[in-house]
C-alpha cells in the first residue's frame, strides 16, 4: 500500500515542488531577512528561535506519520547523526498538508517518531507549508526565496549558515542521495 502511494506521488507530480506565490509585498517583506530572524514553536510547545541556528546548516523537512515516504524519517535520523558534529541540524516541520497524513496531536507524533524511528533531531509545531491564510512564516519565507513550496510530504530544503535557502528537493529525493549529501557537505565547508 504505502508502495503505490509513492508510486502515485511520483505518477501523479504530488511529490514534486509546487510554484510558490512571488508579490512585490512577499519579496519586499523578506528581502533582508533571514530564516534567524523566525520565531516557532517546537513540538512541545516551548519558543523556537531560528536564530538557534546562525552558523548551522540546515535541512528543513516538511514530515507526516501516514505518508509513503514517512520511511525517510529513519534515514533523516542517519543523516542526522553522520553530520550533526560537523554542524547540520536537521528540522522537522509536521504538516497535515498533503492527504490529510498528518492529523496526529504533538503528543502522537512525537511518540511515533521517537518510537518508531528514534527520531532525536528537533521537530517543530504542525504547520500549514501550503500558500495562503494561515501558512506558516518559515514555508513563506523558504517559498518567497526559492520560488517553491512543497508539493508533498518530506519535501526538503537546505538552508546555509546565514540562513538563506540553498537549494530545495522534492520528496522523492531521499536523505542518503549522493547530490543531496554533497550538497550538504558543501554548505557545511563554507
Amino acid at each position: 500500500m504505502l508502495a503505490a502511494a509513492t508510486g502515485l506521488a511520483a505518477v501523479t507530480g504530488f511529490a514534486c515542488a509546487q510554484t510558490a506565490p512571488q508579490t512585490p509585498e512577499l519579496t519586499q517583506k523578506w528581502k533582508d531577512r533571514s530564516m534567524h530572524t523566525i520565531q516557532m514553536k517546537t513540538l512541545d510547545g516551548q519558543p523556537a528561535n531560528l536564530a538557534d541556528y546562525k552558523g548551522k546548516v540546515v535541512l528543513v523537512v516538511n514530515v507526516a506519520s501516514r505518508c509513503g515516504f514517512t520511511p525517510q524519517y529513519g534515514d533523516l535520523e542517519t543523516l542526522f547523526q553522520k553530520y550533526r558534529d560537523r554542524g547540520l541540524v536537521v528540522l522537522g516541520v509536521p504538516c497535515n498538508d498533503f492527504g490529510g497524513q498528518e492529523p496526529g496531536s504533538s503528543s502522537e507524533i512525537r511518540e511515533f517518531c521517537s518510537t518508531k524511528y528514534k527520531v532525536t533531531f528537533p521537530m517543530l509545531e504542525k504547520v500549514q507549508v501550503k500558500a495562503g491564510s494561515g501558512q506558516s512564516e518559515l514555508y513563506e519565507f523558504l517559498g518567497t526565496r526559492t520560488g517553491k513550496l512543497p508539493g508533498w510530504n518530506f519535501s526538503k530544503y537546505l538552508v546555509g549558515k546565514d540562513g538563506q535557502p540553498v537549494a530545495m528537493y522534492a520528496s522523492s529525493v531521499k536523505p542518503g542521495d549522493a547530490a543531496l549529501q554533497q550538497a550538504i557537505e558543501q554548505a557545511l565547508s563554507k
